[in-house]
């Protein structure tokens, strides 16, 4: 008898859809017009993009030379520096390296820090890609919590107990998908002495940063934290709303001795990929030159979204807006008379709008769906009104 094929136990996922997916794609099959409140891609959300300058810049001739470079093209590393230097930061282009995406730069630091097994913590609720990362990557994942008290925090306690011999990366994503909460100054404070005392690497996904509802000064970032060895993501996925042209980046900081070894060791690696396409780094600079322009579109939908949500949940006791500071999503508190699942069945089935429920991303408690702000304005407040009256109704 032939034995069965024997795939790695890395791959080894529930491959099964759920229901939600399974109910959504019967629908579309019978052409049911659905309210998608989960869109985040944001070539499907109507923006108006400078086509010109972005399609231009992939036709010109020097995208028929390659020069390869560990780190990434000279030019296109300058150009993210100066993208931060708008921003009020001094990142020197030796600190950037290219890669063709986020999950890519989390592929290569984990190379980067970790050996099979060692222990990486993320944050919950948080990512559902981070669970894959870390089967990919052969890191053990542990969730530490973060909190909520009237807006979100690390839940610093719970943090402090995680830390282990073998924990190698502790992540951040700043502000964070979904909750939309920051790094505080103080969190950082005591997050730089966890990970000196334990010899672990901080990492923060600024790649929603650009996208705060408003300043505050307590917020923190590891652009300048020179004490531990630091790593900050960013990509024109988020930045540009350009998640197609695949571009991101790793900015390395901390004590000078270990930025040089982690760096020749980084390059490396970037080096036996080099998957970073050249028309894509040759047009980066000016890519990033019409930020503004894109953003302001991205801003404007969010800031729209999120200010109809806040008015409408005011006028119901059935359904909380958790206080977000930033990024592209909403978290709703809604009853837990019926579980999530059940709740985004029936908005689904009988409403006909589509919502993420908490379990999606981690949360650990129920009732939580969450929407997307990149919606567009019509659709969104449609499916916002369509779920507070069935939550207002009580029943499913």
């Amino acid at each position: 008898m032939t034995e069965p094929f024997l795939f790695s136990r890395r791959t080894n996922w529930p491959l099964e859809p759920n229901k939600l997916t399974v109910d959504l794609e019967c629908l579309r099959n019978q052409e049911v017009q659905i309210l998608d409140l989960t869109e985040s891609n944001p070539t499907r959300c109507g923006f108006s993009y400078p086509q010109d300058d972005i399609l231009k810049s992939l036709t010109e001739e020097n995208n028929l030379s390659y020069k390869p470079s560990p780190r990434g093209d000279l030019r296109a590393r300058e150009a993210v520096s100066q993208y931060y230097g708008q921003r009020g930061s001094q990142v020197s282009p030796d600190r950037v390296f290219l890669t063709a995406s986020t999950s890519e730069a989390y592929s290569y630091l984990f190379r980067l820090l970790a050996n099979p097994s060692d222990h990486v913590l993320f944050p919950r609720p948080s990512y559902p890609l981070f669970s894959f990362l870390g089967n990919l990557n052969d890191v053990r994942m542990e969730t530490y919590p973060l909190a909520y008290d009237g807006q979100w925090n690390i839940d610093m306690e719970s943090a402090r107990h995680l830390f282990c011999d073998d924990t190698r990366a502790f992540v951040v994503v700043d502000p964070n998908n979904p909750t939309g909460s920051f790094l505080r100054r103080e969190e950082l404070k005591e997050l730089t002495a966890l990970c000196r005392q334990h010899n672990t690497a901080l990492i923060c996904d600024e790649v929603f940063s650009d996208f705060a509802f408003d300043r505050d000064q307590e917020r923190a970032s590891l652009l300048d934290n020179d004490q531990i060895l630091s790593f900050v993501l960013g990509g024109i996925s988020k930045t540009l709303g350009l998640p197609q042209m695949k571009l991101s980046w790793i900015i390395i900081n901390g004590p000078q001795d270990l930025v040089k070894k982690a760096s020749l060791r980084l390059e490396v690696i970037a080096d036996t990929y080099l998957s970073v396409n050249t028309p894509t780094q040759n047009a980066l600079p000016l890519w990033l030159s019409r930020r503004k322009e894109i953003q302001e579109g991205i801003n404007a939908r969010i800031s729209q979204n999120y200010s109809f949500l806040k008015e409408e949940t005011k006028k119901t006791r059935d359904c909380e807006l958790l206080v977000a500071e930033g990024g592209w999503y909403a978290v709703l508190r809604i009853p837990d008379t019926y579980s999530e699942e059940e709740w985004a069945l029936a908005f689904l089935n009988y409403d006909h709008v589509f919502v993420h429920p908490g379990y999606f991303f981690d949360f650990d408690s129920e009732a939580f769906i969450i929407v997307s702000l990149l919606t567009l304005e019509h659709v969104f407040q449609d499916g916002i009104n369509r779920i507070l009256k069935r939550i207002s109704g009580g029943e499913l």
